[in-house]
């Protein structure tokens, strides 16, 4: 059974940055694997997300500023967040996926405020 763990939310200025960690265990498949966020009252929106190939998708909201990466370990994956902004205020969820298999991990805060 495939497991995800987020780590490194936390409470940021804005203009600050932040690094989230996500690292699947209990598959050796390698998954594609991205980054939601659900803000209070909202939908949960794809943020960005990497596939297995390497190619890359941001939403128009954070490009210029988040950037996501595969680590060297297998089904790792992090989101480096720069000039965060209040507006970039939620609970961040990895996901990993593959044909009918998904995962959610249990979600970290990321809080942007002065």
């Amino acid at each position: 059974q495939v497991q995800l763990v987020e780590s490194g939310g936390g409470l940021v200025q804005p203009g600050g940055s932040l690094r989230l960690s996500c690292a699947a265990s209990g598959n050796s498949v390698t998954l594609n694997m991205g980054w939601y966020r659900q803000a209070a009252g909202k939908q949960r929106e794809l943020v960005a997300d990497v596939t297995i190939s390497g190619s890359s998708y941001y939403a128009d909201s954070v490009k210029g500023r988040f950037t996501i990466s595969r680590g060297d370990a297998k089904n790792t994956v992090f989101l480096q967040m720069n000039r965060l902004k209040p507006e970039d205020t939620a609970v961040y969820y990895c996901k990993a996926y593959l044909r009918s298999l998904e995962v959610w991990g249990q979600g970290t805060l990321v809080t942007v405020s002065s």
